[in-house]
């Protein structure tokens, strides 16, 4: 029989130690539902790998060659870096995820400039902004406007620079393109696109090592990089936006981050694995082409990630759905995260907290909270209602897919910017407060760069959601099969999760078992990487603080 300590409350069993069964029990308990979870998830994910790879159609001397070539040296080197240089290990792993998550990356940057945006209207827009930038800026240094005022203005400028009045005043960005000379497509996206990233890199280079000189050469070494590769790219079979954007947005982060390594001195010996790996899948393909051992018979592969839907399993492809997940992400980013955290910046900032105003702010926080549970087929119908009823927008389209998914995951936003901005202490407003700022300029400049990290981790798994979503874009008419990507955010388009599901309904085998599992695969990568950045945002900001 247990019994207690009155002076201490500590529990002691029947002789006289303390009892720890009960603790034993919950943690056993919580260890066993944490590894059955990982369990059934590894499960599934070979499952559907050994459907999409199929390594049992490689003959048994290619799988040898790659473990000797390429997973030998791998494991080898991860054993070493565990036992003996656990900080080279750290800048392994880096090294071999970053160029994979820098691709990935490049590839929805293609996307967007291939089918979004062109060349000369990513131009047109970038100076029209500029000339947006440097109208507001003069407008602050000539006048002491109130708030009502900067705002009215700020429209204003914007409007007529960017946006314009339909009908009546064509933009700045509009009048631009109707220009009848324009650089070639080539130079207008090298000069507004790598030239920018050049000169951020180049900045990044001349802070780290003080030094002019050094953030000069890195800043040429990028552009002309970008310029060579984009006039020598054709030659070798690579267009030249490929380039460009494997240039720019795989490139120099790379560079960015092995420049910091050797430049710290820490951990250098950890950029032996990406290079060994590399060398051994060359390794690795010469034996095989030499030798002619047969690979698996892969579903998953470069014509699948190029090519559309096609009725015969082996030639069918995902590009246009990708394409239209892609194209419903930024309209789901640029409509549900300013109102989300707007929302949620009045909620914790600005709200009264008492009387009758108190208590309505209460109940619209009970009902945000109560509508991340809604089922996802709801909001598919209140899209259908709100947008192609009343709204009278075409169904099936990339905005009204979007709009709709805006709405499942706006209170899951709204949540989590409410948490992480009532994460900043008090003392960091009073302060603020104390040194005379008003609550906006508090909020902007004290607790948004203090929230922003998890802010923006909330931001990027609801967007990971919304990515994988079905429910919604059904009741919205999105189309099963889409064989042509669409071209704007009014074209019919398909989702990843949409032509899934399409293709779990066909009756060949080669498509509800192959093709489908390529496609899950692709889903979840996406998946994987959008949730492993918010990871890293936060364990980055965390160190920080």
């Amino acid at each position: 029989m247990a019994t207690t300590d009155e002076s201490t409350g500590t529990w002691f069993g029947a002789d006289g130690q303390v009892s720890q069964l009960r603790g034993l029990l919950f943690k056993a308990g919580c260890l066993g539902a944490t590894l059955l979870a990982l369990f059934l998830v590894f499960v599934f994910l070979v499952y559907v790998a050994i459907d999409a790879i199929e390594p049992g159609t490689a003959d048994p001397a290619w799988w040898a060659t790659v473990a000797t070539t390429v997973a030998g040296p791998a494991i080898v080197l991860s054993i070493y870096y565990y036992r003996f240089a656990p900080r080279a290990g750290e800048v392994a792993y880096t090294a071999l995820g970053l160029p994979v998550a820098a691709t990935l990356l490049a590839g929805g940057v293609s996307i967007v400039f291939r089918h979004i945006v062109s060349p000369h209207e990513w131009l047109a827009l970038v100076v029209a902004s500029l000339v947006a930038y440097g109208a507001l800026e003069f407008h602050g240094q000539a006048r002491d406007a109130g708030a009502l005022e900067r705002v009215v203005v700020g429209a204003a400028v914007i409007g007529l620079t960017i946006v314009g009045v339909p009908g009546l005043v064509p933009s700045l960005r509009t009048l631009l393109l109707s220009l009848p000379v324009l650089p070639m497509a080539p130079l207008a996206l090298l000069g507004t696109f790598v030239v920018p990233i050049g000169v951020g890199a180049g900045w990044s280079v001349r802070r780290a090592r003080e030094s002019d000189r050094a953030g000069l050469i890195a800043g040429g070494v990028t552009v002309a990089a970008a310029a060579i590769g984009a006039v020598a790219g054709p030659v070798v079979g690579v267009s030249w936006t490929t380039w460009l954007v494997l240039t720019t947005v795989v490139g120099v982060p790379v560079g960015l981050y092995v420049e910091r390594v050797y430049r710290g001195g820490k951990g250098v010996s950890g950029l032996a694995l990406p290079v060994a790996l590399a060398a051994g899948v060359v390794v690795c393909a010469v034996i095989v082409e030499t030798a002619g051992f047969a690979g698996p018979d892969v579903w998953i592969d470069w014509e699948f990630l190029t090519s559309a839907h096609n009725r015969t399993p082996r030639e069918a492809g995902i590009y246009p759905a990708l394409v239209g997940s892609v194209m419903m992400i930024i309209v789901v980013a640029l409509a549900a995260f300013p109102v989300g955290v707007g929302a949620a910046i009045y909620l914790e900032e600005y709200a009264p907290t008492s009387g009758l105003s108190g208590s309505i702010v209460e109940l619209i926080e009970i009902n945000i909270a109560n509508l991340a549970g809604v089922p996802s087929v709801v909001y598919g119908l209140l899209g259908l209602a709100l947008f192609v009823k009343v709204g009278e927008l075409r169904p099936g389209i990339v905005i009204v897919g979007g709009l709709t998914v805006s709405l499942l995951i706006l209170p899951i936003i709204i949540i989590s910017a409410q948490e992480a901005i009532r994460a900043v202490p008090d003392s960091q407003r009073r302060a603020a407060y104390g040194i005379g700022a008003t609550r906006w300029q508090t909020v902007r400049t004290v607790v948004l760069p203090r929230a922003m990290p998890g802010i923006m981790t909330g931001t990027i798994l609801a967007l990971g959601r919304a990515i994988g979503e079905t429910a919604p874009l059904l009741m919205v008419g999105v189309a099963a099969v889409v064989r042509i990507s669409p071209r704007s955010f009014f074209g019919l388009f398909s989702a990843m999760p949409r032509q899934l599901y399409s293709w779990a309904q066909l009756a060949k085998p080669d498509f509800y078992h192959g093709v489908l599992a390529a496609g899950v695969l692709v889903l979840l990568v996406v998946l994987l990487m959008m949730n492993g950045t918010a990871i890293l945002l936060r364990n980055k900001y965390q160190r920080r603080d």
